[in-house]
């Protein structure tokens, strides 16, 4: 508390203890995004170059709303570890949590955030998770940016010829912040004149 009141630095915390180097021979972290929900998982990989982060893939873990919830949550998990095979990320972040109003809600969100975090941890890759606001602050430069403003910055810093959908701009949006915070990266490079 002394450290937020002094203003010091906030920096994304790892959630489970280190087990692999964030930095790879190819030239930069490979970072796995991941928004969870129960209907829309977002999720998007990027690779930490300079001097400009590379996308290698985003998309979104749809279920239907007539799903069980087990069956989506076993859709979630097969996605993402596949994802993990076939990029290899060295590093995974997870939006922070959010408060709900609504107490089922909360609870729903926590099962797919934690089949997140558990096939995440399971690969061996370090956790880490931000706060949807320090997200939108770092991607937009204002904390309470809307999902629209969110994904056009994600596609503008990122050179995507189409404008990604929201859960997964929200998950590229999550790399782009990690691979700022970590690697000296500035989302908004200084104008030319």
């Amino acid at each position: 508390m002394k450290g937020r009141l002094s203003g010091a630095r906030r920096v994304a915390t790892p959630v489970f203890e280190e087990s692999r180097p964030v930095a790879t021979a190819g030239g930069g972290a490979v970072i796995l995004g991941i928004d969870p929900s129960l209907r829309g998982t977002g999720f998007g990989i990027i690779r930490a170059v300079k001097p400009q982060p590379r996308v290698l893939a985003h998309g979104t873990v749809s279920c239907p709303a007539g799903w069980e919830r087990s069956r989506c949550l076993v859709k979630i998990a097969q996605t993402l570890r596949e994802l993990v095979r076939q990029h290899q990320p060295t590093v995974g972040v997870v939006e922070g949590l959010f408060y709900a109003q609504n107490l089922q809600t909360a609870l729903i969100m926590g099962e797919a955030r934690g089949v997140c975090l558990a096939v995440v941890a399971e690969a061996g890759l370090e956790v880490y998770e931000i706060a949807p606001r320090k997200v939108k602050q770092a991607v937009v430069g204002y904390g309470a940016a809307q999902k629209v403003a969110v994904a056009k910055m994600v596609q503008r810093l990122l050179r995507l010829a189409e404008l990604p959908a929201p859960d997964a701009a929200d998950a590229l949006a999550l790399g782009l912040a990690f691979a700022q915070e970590t690697g000296g990266f500035s989302l908004n490079p200084p104008k030319r004149i």
